[in-house]
């Protein structure tokens, strides 16, 4: 025991170094540990968050993606919907055009207005409807209310058609009760007013008298409701007549075209210069 007492007395300043550098050893080792530590741990901390911006910038991409996707598929719903309820909205013109029982359409070509020109002095309504389905000028164009106009142009797929309320439209019209004839034209301004000219102060037309088209047109079939009368007012020789139209042309969207009327003898003898002399 001495012997060993000795010898740490003798070499106590070696053995304290050494003991002193264990010691610094130890604490550098535990140091690098915690510094380890610190770096695994801010290591993870970055990592997470970068793994987390990545997510969010992915999500983003995704989410992007995923809104064109559903942009696309309301797109397609929304157009198919205004599809139906277009059509929807046009079969139910048909139906009740068709279900009108003071017409008979069955001879009748249906169109609908696809474009129209309106105001308060040139109008002018296009057809969808031409010369590949039997459209001709000089049609009569009509609605079971009354009266539209007639063609005055056709293509292949179409047709111009000169309303009522157009200035150089003109109609040869008779009223329902008393008989009474005159020329149905438009002035400008109001397009549910018209007016009829040449019906004499002899006349025993009154208000709300109804005009329709007479057999003497040269375009229009007979009977077609053309308006009542709203005003009338005696001049020298015959009445200022204003009539409320039949035909409401702010809402038209369907109409019935006529077959051409064509009577070849009546046109024959009406042309006809020629006057026959009699004698005694």
């Amino acid at each position: 025991m001495r012997k060993y007492f000795t010898l740490f007395m003798e070499h106590s300043a070696w053995l304290l170094f050494v003991l002193y550098c264990s010691i610094a050893i130890l604490f550098i080792r535990l140091q690098q540990d915690d510094v380890q530590a610190m770096v695994r741990s801010e290591s993870s901390e970055f990592s997470a968050a970068v793994d987390e911006q990545l997510t969010k910038l992915s999500s983003l991409f995704t989410l992007k993606r995923e809104n064109e996707r559903l942009m696309r598929i309301n797109t397609d719903l929304l157009s198919r919907v205004l599809t139906l309820e277009t059509s929807a909205v046009d079969e139910r013109s048909r139906q009740k055009i068709l279900a009108d029982t003071t017409l008979n359409a069955s001879g009748f070509i249906m169109a609908r207005v696809v474009d129209r020109k309106f105001s308060d002095r040139e109008n002018m309504l296009l057809i969808d409807a031409g010369w590949r389905r039997g459209i001709k000028k000089d049609m009569t164009v009509l609605v079971p209310e009354g009266l539209v106009g007639r063609v005055i142009s056709v293509s292949e797929n179409y047709a111009r058609v000169m309303p009522v309320i157009h200035p150089d439209f003109k109609v040869v019209v008779v009223a329902d009760s008393c008989g009474s004839m005159g020329i149905l034209s438009w002035s400008g301004g109001r397009e549910f007013t018209a007016q009829v000219e040449h019906i004499p102060i002899s006349s025993r037309l009154k208000l709300n008298e109804r005009f329709v088209t007479a057999d003497f047109s040269t375009f229009s079939i007979r009977g077609l409701p053309v308006g009542r009368v709203v005003h009338l007012k005696p001049d020298n020789l015959f009445y200022a007549v204003d009539i409320r139209l039949a035909v409401d042309f702010s809402t038209l969207t369907h109409v019935l075209v006529a077959p051409l009327k064509i009577n070849p003898e009546k046109i024959r003898m009406t042309s006809d210069s020629t006057v026959t002399k009699t004698g005694l």
